[in-house]
């Protein structure tokens, strides 16, 4: 089944308030960060809070995420350390081609057949944020059975273009990263989160940058402060319309198979896979929103 990614919401993991409270903000996936956000100094000591907060707190259904070191500068010790605590999926931080997923793959096994823990029950993100990785999207996101998603890290893209994020003149100078990850993701069957707005007091672009990147196909958007969630969840709640239609689908689909049909239509128009899938997206969307689609059934059959 999938899985919902609207939001993949930074914590430092050496904030020990963050992480304790990290499950109350309402993102549908937290990532814990062990690399960019942390100072030098600080790197072990995080590693182990992190542990501890992996290993004991509750974080419900609510998809756990660590972004960790490079394999070369920590990042083994934190693969290790964090598949040991339970963990559900890795972050790379600067996949540049299919061979970073795979040695991150082999640490990963070795730390699941050392600590006992399922083996493939780790998951991999892969965080693209270079020319390369966006040349080599599509190759990185075939790279394993265990990479669950994509994403764009747009800081680094951008320096390594010679230009810098322009969100006020529709981050052109992103698009075809952004295409090209997010064409990947749908290619390979995974998903492709968005890189993250920085100004959280600039609510109006934010939600404008959002909506684009929804048009685009992106499951969802990376965010740094909590006032930025449900910005991005009423982007992403379906239009009435979309749920009507949605719920027509599903209907049809349903008195379809009670008589047996092998054909389904709505309205005299065939329902093939695409508009299936499309509405179940839309259910599974309107129910994370906490929309009552009971009600909206009896209202619309009502019309």
């Amino acid at each position: 089944m999938e899985r919902l990614r609207r939001t993949m919401m930074f914590i430092p993991a050496s904030n020990p308030g963050m992480l304790r409270d990290a499950n109350l903000y309402g993102a549908d996936s937290i990532m814990f960060d062990l690399e960019d956000s942390i100072s030098l100094k600080e790197k072990d000591t995080s590693r182990f809070l992190l542990y501890q907060a992996v290993k004991t707190l509750d974080f419900g259904t609510t998809e756990t995420v660590v972004r960790v070191n490079d394999l070369s500068n920590g990042g083994v010790d934190d693969i290790h350390a964090m598949v040991r605590a339970g963990i559900d999926v890795i972050r790379l931080p600067k996949t540049e081609t299919k061979e970073d997923v795979i040695a991150a793959e082999k640490v990963i096994l070795d730390a699941e057949t050392k600590c006992g823990r399922e083996i493939g029950s780790t998951k991999i993100f892969a965080a693209i944020e270079g020319p390369l990785g966006v040349l080599n999207a599509y190759s990185i996101a075939t790279a394993s059975e265990r990479l669950v998603g994509i994403a764009l890290g747009a800081e680094d893209y951008v320096t390594a273009m010679k230009t810098r994020r322009y969100p006020e003149r529709n981050s052109d100078e992103i698009f075809f990263a952004r295409s090209m990850i997010v064409h990947a993701a749908r290619a390979a069957g995974i998903a492709a989160v968005d890189t993250v707005f920085s100004d959280v007091n600039d609510s109006e672009t934010f939600e404008r940058e959002t909506a684009f990147i929804r048009q685009l196909g992106f499951d969802g958007k990376s965010v740094i402060n909590p006032r930025q969630i449900p910005i991005v969840n009423k982007v992403y709640r379906p239009t009435d319309k979309e749920i009507a239609n949605a719920l027509d689908v599903i209907a049809a689909i349903q008195e379809a198979e009670s008589k047996g049909l092998g054909v389904i239509s709505l309205n005299g128009k065939m329902i093939d896979k695409p508009i299936v899938e499309r509405a179940e997206r839309v259910i599974m969307l309107a129910k994370a929103a906490g929309i009552n689609l009971n009600a909206k059934e009896t209202d619309h059959g009502k019309e």
